[in-house]
């Protein structure tokens, strides 16, 4: 018995080695050669997992007993369980829409995929991959069903004034409010057009569910997710769950997980903080290439993402967000103008400075007391004597 990690089935196929999925959609698809800093997930200690280490897969799970049964008939005990399953991607017949099976869909999910990717001519989907993509000198088509990209993200400001009209100036076609309802195939079953639109084609974008079957009447979900602790661990103290398949509480958000997004698509690189609610605050020029916006909330700031920052603005901002100082007024965002986010994360620095001088005095006063007492009961003790 020991310390065991629970994977899903559902991962690398044997004779690739190890990758991180988030790669497939950023790195793995730009020209340059990738594979020695694609391949770099490793184990305890800094080992290499290779291929062999997958070979074994857990297909339950009984956790009152502790044990796991494997698919090759083995049970394994365990004093501790890492639940690290991570999410399956969602496929459009939960949609309604059929036609995930033909040759020339796909979702991106693994390295099957990507290489597939790579070698397309023409493509319906999301923002980075879309980005890759033109950067390989194809033609795209992005489709979506909101009145902007990434609607449930940005604000139509930044949508429009950073990406989309970049995008567009490179060759990119965007369809907005559309949904999917349907492919038409060829005798080949590929699928060559939706929307009456041609494709080559098609990569699909539309979300992820956690891997949470093995366990499913075992242990608490919320939102789809295992509910754990600030510890990452279940009430059952033996079970931990990490990474996509886990929900842990952050008080400083009121109990909720503080959003961190980023992303880097041709020249832009914006970064996400917090929670977009409440009333907003836009700062930029009118290229889009550099851009602050803030979210106030409950007089608070709640929420950032910053574009064409540098490392100390994207550290500062993470920081004001992060401790989110009060704001009673927008007027008081709007009068500081851009570089809020900094001026916010100096004071704030500088008020924890202040405190540490009080703190050290109010020590050194103590220390002064107790030595006066002492001498002062040592003078006494010597007179008596």
């Amino acid at each position: 018995m020991g310390i065991i990690f629970c994977y899903h089935r559902i991962g690398v196929s044997f004779g690739d080695a190890p990758y991180e999925r988030s790669a497939l959609s950023k790195g793995y698809l730009l020209p340059e050669t990738r594979l020695l800093a694609f391949h770099t997930c490793v184990g305890a200690n800094e080992e290499r997992l290779t291929p062999e280490w997958y070979k074994e897969h857990v297909m339950s799970a009984d956790v009152k007993r502790r044990i796991l049964l494997t698919t090759i008939g083995e049970t394994t005990s365990y004093n501790i369980l890492i639940i690290a399953t991570g999410a399956q991607v969602l496929k459009l017949e939960e949609f309604g829409v059929s036609g995930s099976d033909a040759e020339n869909v796909c979702y991106l999910q693994d390295l099957v995929d990507a290489n597939r990717l790579v070698n397309a001519m023409q493509s319906c989907t999301r923002m980075e991959r879309a980005a890759s993509l033109v950067i390989n000198k194809l033609n795209v088509t992005m489709v979506f069903p909101e009145a902007h990209c990434m609607a449930r993200l940005f604000t139509p400001k930044i949508a429009s004034c950073c990406y989309e009209d970049d995008f567009v100036s490179r060759g990119l076609k965007l369809i907005k409010g559309t949904v999917l309802s349907s492919f038409d195939f060829d005798s080949n079953g590929k699928v060559f057009s939706f929307f009456q639109l041609p494709a080559d084609m098609v990569v699909v974008g539309i979300g992820i569910r956690p891997n949470t079957g093995l366990f499913e009447g075992q242990l608490t979900l919320e939102k789809g997710v295992i509910k754990v602790s600030g510890r990452m661990q279940r009430s059952n103290s033996s079970v931990y769950a990490v990474e996509d398949v886990a929900a842990f509480p952050v008080k400083l958000f009121g109990e909720t997980l503080p959003t961190i997004f980023y992303s880097r698509v041709f020249t832009l690189s914006w970064q996400f903080y917090g929670d977009n609610a409440g009333e907003v605050v836009h700062f930029g020029d009118d290229s889009g290439k550099t851009m602050e916006v803030y979210w106030i909330n409950k007089d608070q700031l709640v929420g950032s993402v910053f574009e064409g920052g540098t490392k100390e603005e994207y550290e500062a901002i993470a920081k004001a967000t992060r401790l989110r100082p009060a704001v009673e007024e927008l007027s008081e965002v709007e009068r500081q103008g851009p570089g809020f986010a900094l001026t916010i994360s100096k004071q704030l620095q500088k008020t924890i400075v202040l405190d540490k001088p009080f703190v050290n005095a109010w020590h050194a006063t103590a220390a002064l007391i107790v030595v006066a007492s002492v001498a002062a009961f040592a003078y006494c003790y010597g007179r008596r004597r």
